[in-house]
């Protein structure tokens, strides 16, 4: 996702180390795995949310395709019998 290496981890977490401290590096690790959780959770709340709202744009659209397809269907049925008629009256 951030494209960090193992060094840059190192780097990372002895920052962190310096910073912090020992003693409360593991509470902040605890607290940043809630966080992260929480966002991906929050994620898949959205995507799922944004999924149902392309599904009720893709149904109208293929009700619109599945009518343009009949319409086209009984257009070529009416020309096919008026061909029909006028060679029937031309015989």
């Amino acid at each position: 996702m951030f494209d960090l290496g193992i060094q840059e981890l190192i780097v990372i977490f002895v920052v962190a180390l310096l910073v912090f401290g020992p003693k409360k590096l593991p509470e902040l690790g605890r607290s940043l795995g809630k966080g992260i959780a929480e966002l991906k959770k929050a994620m898949h709340g959205v995507k799922e949310q944004m999924d149902a709202e392309l599904h009720e744009i893709k149904e109208p659209i293929s009700l619109d395709e599945d009518v343009h397809k009949s319409g086209q269907k009984t257009e070529d049925k009416i020309a096919d019998s008026a061909e029909t008629e006028k060679n029937t009256k031309n015989v």
